[in-house]
């Protein structure tokens, strides 16, 4: 199972792909110095895989890339910076 993550910014927002198939998102809206992170979704097919936490990591690596801040909205990426706490800096 081959993953990709990519920002669709046409779409506002973070794509990630099995073995070339959309398997989820996570919708965003910008800010100055943040990135606001509003909604994930992962299709039932890929549930339980992983996909979702793939697509987390991917989301805030990017944006920490970026030099940008998180503001977490979403209760599924807000959960998951908690659970790691080297993504809690990118929270503004």
């Amino acid at each position: 199972m081959s993953t990709e993550i990519t920002d669709n910014p046409a779409k506002s927002r973070y794509e990630i792909r099995v073995d070339g198939d959309l398997a989820g998102f996570v919708e965003y809206e910008t800010e100055e110095d943040a990135v606001v992170l509003i909604h994930t979704e992962v299709d039932s097919a890929f549930e339980g895989k992983g996909v979702g936490s793939a697509l987390a990591r991917g989301t805030l690596d990017d944006v920490r890339g970026k030099g940008l801040k998180v503001v977490p909205l979403c209760p599924f990426i807000k959960k998951w910076i908690q659970k790691h706490p080297d993504y809690q800096d990118l929270v503004r």
